[in-house]
């Protein structure tokens, strides 16, 4: 594969989040590096984040290691232990099935941007720590629920 063109790489904004969680993520954008570049086996996201944004409601999976590197800014880790700032380097690995929920803000006055490397797990779940939702991924769908399973109909 020839290296990619970052230009031609389309910006995903927005989010599959239901409401009210999706208006959450605003000034967040990506680029689907390993989905332009083919890969079937595990996925790489250019994460953006202008300042004030979150990457994520924070979540962890079931199924899915995670890794991430920030590249770009400086940004902060909010995890079930605390709170970590990642700069430039910094790294974080969220192995699947750890119940520790995770995500990134960007509390700086400048642009953050971090690599997101995943698996791609036919089945997934993806639990949220702080609000009751859950995902589940299959088949090229997603279902929101509440964490005891049952169809999500908005916030209780």
């Amino acid at each position: 594969m020839p290296k990619l063109d970052l230009t031609k790489v389309p910006v995903k904004t927005g989010s599959i989040y239901p409401a009210p969680y999706a208006e959450m993520m605003a000034g967040r954008s990506s680029l689907r590096l390993g989905d332009a570049g083919g890969l079937t086996q595990f996925g790489v996201n250019l994460v953006i984040l202008q300042p004030g944004a979150l990457s994520s409601l924070r979540h962890w999976h079931q199924n899915e290691d995670e890794f991430v590197m920030v590249i770009e800014g400086e940004c902060v880790l909010v995890e079930d232990a605390g709170e970590t700032v990642m700069r430039l380097g910094d790294c974080a690995a969220f192995p699947a099935g750890n119940p520790n929920g995770h995500h990134f803000i960007n509390r700086s006055a400048a642009v953050a941007k971090f690599l997101v490397a995943g698996t791609k797990a036919p089945q997934e779940v993806a639990t949220y720590s702080d609000v009751d939702l859950r995902v589940e991924i299959g088949g090229g769908k997603a279902r929101f629920t509440y964490k005891d399973g049952s169809d999500w109909e908005g916030p209780r």
